[in-house]
């Protein structure tokens, strides 16, 4: 079975989510199974395993919409994509696509380093359901990134294709879990956007009632952005990092009490994970994803209570709390790794290339 993987998604220097889910998952699947790669820039290939690849157009290029007619010259039995928006007019091939989230329905703000075409296209996609239930019905099956955008699929009803979960990971560290029962520091670390939904604002007041902590930021942040969390609170112990590497955030996160985040809306949660698989006990906003990922690892606290988190801060300095919740995070951490999602995906992958599919009979009659 010839299968192609979608990596034009792929950073050129440091992952973000996306990214991270493709690198994740090509890197297990081509261990398992032959793939083709799809990148749109050789800089890819920095952050992506050593398999074969066919370069393309970029997946924002004007001719997206007609990219199955390049596709269609490997001759691929199925092809996967980590979005949902890869082109498929003229496909001869079985196509499966993924939704990681539903957030900017309700968050329409586009992120801030696509083009100002592309930010204007992506404003009027999230204006009404139907792009979406099109782009869907035009594959052969979906993939969703969790149990929880799963449901909003079908809340919404975008799409009559079977959906499949298949869980975002967290990279494995050498170094394994801390080996201790109480935290280093009071450090607490948010890793993340700043993005509205985020709701980081709640983090800084929070910690502006809990004297002798620090608020480590671990993402870039604008000069603006970091001016204004501060007059928020001046009171709040903050430290902004501007951006550090795997190692840095690693090594910070080792040190802390809990990773924190109080946000509104996600797809999934990999800095849990990542927290979580360090025996770091993770304190969060309660949304449905959250619960899904954190389990009874997690403590929660409604997400615009700066006190209800600074209580839960607190509660892990009951005694034993912080060594049990260490414990249970690891545990937890253990469901959700890059193996097991390749193998999930490749067993969907053969199911729906080995299928007779009318859609793409319906296709490739066009």
């Amino acid at each position: 079975m010839r299968i192609v993987f979608d990596c034009r998604y792929t950073r050129f220097d440091q992952h973000d989510g996306i990214s991270r889910y493709t690198a994740g998952l090509i890197t297990e699947l081509a261990k398992l199974h032959a793939v083709t790669m799809l990148i749109s820039d050789h800089r890819q290939l920095a952050l992506l395993p050593a398999v074969p690849w066919q370069i393309v157009s970029a997946p924002t290029s004007i001719r997206e919409p007609f990219l199955a007619l390049t596709v269609n010259r490997l001759r691929p039995d199925v092809v996967y994509s980590p979005m949902q928006t890869m082109g498929s007019w003229g496909r001869k091939y079985r196509l499966i696509l993924t939704v990681h989230d539903l957030i900017y329905y309700r968050n329409r703000t586009p992120p801030r380093d696509l083009p100002a075409p592309i930010r204007a296209l992506w404003r009027l996609y999230h204006l009404s359901w139907w792009p979406q239930r099109m782009l869907l019905n035009r594959s052969d099956a979906v993939v969703s990134v969790s149990e929880t955008t799963k449901q909003l699929i079908a809340e919404h009803r975008l799409t009559d294709r079977p959906v499949t979960v298949i869980y975002n990971a967290a990279d494995a560290v050498a170094s394994g879990p801390v080996q201790r029962t109480m935290p280093e520091s009071t450090r607490l670390v948010y890793m993340g956007s700043y993005m509205p939904y985020k709701n980081v604002d709640t983090l800084v007041r929070a910690v502006a009632a809990l004297p002798g902590y620090e608020l480590h930021l671990m993402s870039r942040v604008s000069d603006s952005e970091r001016e204004r969390l501060t007059l928020l609170a001046p009171q709040a112990s903050l430290v902004f990092h501007n951006g550090v590497s795997d190692e840095e955030y690693v090594e910070v996160l080792r040190s802390a009490t809990a990773l924190v985040t109080a946000s509104l809306d996600e797809g999934f949660g990999i800095p849990l994970v990542e927290a979580m698989g360090l025996g770091i006990p993770v304190v969060v906003s309660d949304i449905p994803i959250f619960r899904e990922i954190g389990g009874d690892a997690a403590l929660f606290f409604p997400a615009e209570d700066p006190q209800a988190l600074a209580a839960a801060v607190l509660m892990l300095e009951k005694p034993g709390e912080w060594n049990e919740r260490s414990q249970r995070s690891i545990v937890r951490a253990s469901s959700f790794t890059w193996k097991a999602s390749a193998e999930r995906l490749l067993k969907l992958l053969t199911s729906v290339g080995a299928s007779t599919s009318p859609t793409v009979q319906a296709e490739a009659t066009r």
